[in-house]
């Protein structure tokens, strides 16, 4: 890759050779060959153009939450979207349109920032939501939901880059979204914007809600430890979490990968594990509730890089 080439699209920070286990909520992973940090839109779509153009592979970060990189790193391009509060990605803006607030998020926007501020400003409908870890884009691309709430049900619009570099902007009537999954995934689109719509409420109630259900989660998920929160998605007809529990899984650990005592379905870095470690403590428990339940088990977590 020319580096002299990269400097002519962006202006953001370029890194060489980076490790990726600061870079995740596991805490885990190898090196990356290149590490992009593009300050807008614009920069981007360069970048996903020269990419294409030139054959070379690049993988899109918020703020590292649900991946698990391999220990030998990544031979390819880490775009991160969520780690600078100096770009676009980060940006937040608001109005009230009759009795909605309409938010326009950049994609690296935490949940949790979101949350904040939409408590600030009376919105209601997105406490569910703010305790995710994760950023705006990867949640709209994944639709992640918690307590029974998903993205699709605040998402209006989003502005997306596409795998030739071309920008375009999607109603939320264009979006397909299913369980932990959109035709945003489908069709490899990197989300840069996304406009969401709460319901007009009192900041108070609002943030009591929230910290009942940030309560909620730290009784019952292991938050103290690093994870990428849920292993495995909901199979249809079953919870992922008592099925490894019922299987006496809780507590089973492969180095430092373990089952969450807390929580079946997280797996945790309870010290020292290695990326190896947790794929493989997620193959074993596969295995064992396939063998026991009959019921295939399939990661939530992406997977990034070489995994035997």
């Amino acid at each position: 890759m020319n580096i002299n080439n990269i400097r002519k699209i962006t202006g953001g920070r370029i890194l060489k050779n980076e490790p990726m286990a600061g870079h995740t909520t596991f805490r885990t992973g190898g090196i990356a060959d290149y590490y992009i940090i593009p300050r807008n839109t614009k920069e981007l779509a360069g970048l996903i153009r020269y990419f294409a153009l030139n054959g070379i592979d690049y993988f899109v970060i918020g703020n590292g939450s649900n991946l698990l990189v391999s220990d030998e790193g990544y031979r390819g391009v880490i775009i991160d979207l969520g780690r600078n509060d100096d770009t676009a990605f980060t940006m937040l803006g608001y109005e009230w349109q009759n009795d909605e607030l309409i938010m326009d998020l950049g994609a690296g926007c935490l949940m949790s920032a979101v949350g904040r501020f939409a408590a600030k400003f009376g919105g209601t409908g997105f406490e569910e939501l703010s305790g995710i870890p994760g950023c705006i884009g990867g949640a709209c691309i994944m639709n992640a939901g918690a307590f029974d709430r998903e993205m699709k049900d605040v998402v209006r619009s989003v502005e997306a880059v596409d795998k030739k570099g071309n920008v375009i902007n999607l109603a939320a009537s264009d979006i397909e979204f299913r369980y932990r999954g959109s035709s945003l995934m489908d069709e490899g689109l990197i989300v840069t914007r996304a406009e969401i719509a709460l319901q007009k409420g009192e900041t108070a109630d609002i943030e009591k809600k929230s910290e009942e259900l940030l309560k909620r989660r730290q009784e019952k998920q292991p938050l103290e430890y690093p994870s990428a929160g849920s292993t495995f998605k909901r199979p249809e007809g079953y919870f992922a979490g008592k099925l490894i529990s019922d299987a006496g899984l809780k507590g089973f650990s492969v180095g430092g990968a373990c089952v969450s005592e807390k929580h079946a379905g997280f797996i945790i870095n309870k010290g020292g594990a290695t990326s190896t470690d947790i794929y493989e403590l997620m193959k074993k428990v596969r295995e064992i509730v396939l063998d026991k339940y009959g019921v295939t088990l399939e990661p939530e977590v992406r997977l990034l890089g070489h995994f035997d």
